[in-house]
């Protein structure tokens, strides 16, 4: 029917993902142990550049499947020894659980700007500021010289799954000799200038919640090629339990993905490849059905680098047309779903004193992004229903 319903980005679920729950039923491997969750490992591994052979039985594969993208990013920082006292560079303009992942550790967020053309982290006002604003102590240690906190590690996000000037940032880490920590929530299947994106970074966090471009219902995944280091982080964060007997010789963390959950992520990943082309379709139709629209602009795409489009929309520019809110509300009365997007963290209440860096572009943008519906299924006749409602809604 022509006003049903069209959510903004759901799952694309078939029968594949219900053969491979089902199985977990009939073998009672439903919890935390089970065949699916190393193939997932093992798969997301390959595919990121980052697999190698496990040294035991409870080593690493170079990819540690978790409950959360979250808990994926918190691993990576105990990876580093990142804590008390630390800082991580991070872009203000985020989804907040890069910033919460950081708390997490117990270290803060230092808040950067964005590039207009691909919302990743400014590397040059972070280049400035680390040239500028901090110092080594008499132990050499990096530290901000106004907080005194250590600078810890670089935190890029991939943001709407395009990563961030990663050949800038490299060059900094090296400098500054600070390690990376992608947030990668959104970037499963993209690479950087041929590359795998798991080379870019010491340790790169996905995201397969249910709005992501494949899902394992929920669930994360930290992937790396340092074996001591992911195995450490697999060790922390399964409770820390010294086999086959009761002991833990460390605080650890009940952040395991469930065989169920890898269950659904393995029968996405078969169609990975054709939910990134689809995205990336939907992406070119709206900006070119829109590019003669006046008043507004297309979310970047760099053309230096790939991106998995994980959502579209545009970017009202003209302040004399609708705004954000309204379009999105009258949209939901057409029974299409549009949302406007991320808030800046150092605008969010429990960032409100952390330390940043000016964010004008951050504090402009994103008041007036729109994101429209890219679920990896919607067919053609639908996305012209949400572009002419759009096209109506900015006419009036």
């Amino acid at each position: 029917m022509s006003d049903d319903f069209i959510p903004l980005a759901i799952p694309n679920i078939t029968e594949a993902e219900g053969a491979n729950l089902q199985k977990c039923i009939e073998t009672t491997f439903v919890s935390t142990v089970g065949e699916f969750v190393v193939e997932f490992e093992e798969r997301v591994a390959k595919l990121s550049g980052t697999y190698f052979e496990p040294d035991s039985t409870l080593g690493s594969c170079g990819g540690i499947a978790m409950g959360a993208g979250t808990m994926a990013l918190h691993m990576a920082m105990h990876g580093c020894n990142i804590g008390q006292g630390d800082l991580v560079i991070c872009p203000s303009f985020t989804f907040i659980a890069s910033a919460n992942s950081i708390r997490h550790a117990n270290a803060r967020p230092w808040l950067f700007d964005v590039n207009p053309d691909s919302w990743t982290i400014d590397t040059k006002q972070v280049a400035e500021a680390l040239r500028n604003k901090t110092h080594r102590d008499a132990e050499g240690v990096l530290r901000h010289t106004k907080s005194g906190d250590r600078v810890a590690a670089i935190m890029p996000v991939y943001t709407l799954g395009t990563p961030a000037d990663m050949e800038e940032i490299i060059a900094l880490s090296e400098e500054y000799s600070l390690p990376i920590i992608a947030d990668a929530a959104a970037a499963i299947g993209v690479d950087y200038k041929g590359k795998p994106i798991g080379d870019m970074a010491d340790f790169t966090c996905y995201s397969f919640n249910g709005n992501k471009t494949i899902t394992s219902g929920g669930g994360g995944m930290v992937v790396g090629r340092n074996r001591e280091i992911m195995n450490r982080i697999k060790h922390v964060s399964t409770t820390a339990r010294v086999w086959p007997n009761y002991d833990h010789d460390e605080v650890g963390y009940n952040y395991r993905m469930t065989n169920i959950e890898a269950a659904v992520g393995c029968a996405q990943l078969d169609r990975l490849e054709d939910f990134v082309t689809a995205k990336q379709k939907i992406r070119r139709t709206y900006d070119s059905e829109f590019a003669d629209v006046k008043g507004i602009s297309p979310f970047p795409y760099p053309d230096d680098r790939g991106s998995t489009c994980w959502f579209s929309g545009f970017v009202v520019e003209d302040k004399n047309l609708p705004q954000p809110e309204q379009i999105c509300a009258k949209l939901g009365h057409q029974r299409i779903q549009a949302r406007i997007f991320w808030k800046p963290v150092h605008m969010q209440v429990p960032y409100a004193d952390t330390p940043m860096e000016a964010c004008p572009y951050s504090e402009d943008v994103y008041k007036r992004i729109v994101t429209l519906p890219c679920s990896t299924q919607l067919t053609p006749e639908q996305q012209a229903r949400v572009i002419r409602a759009v096209k109506e809604i900015l006419a009036t």
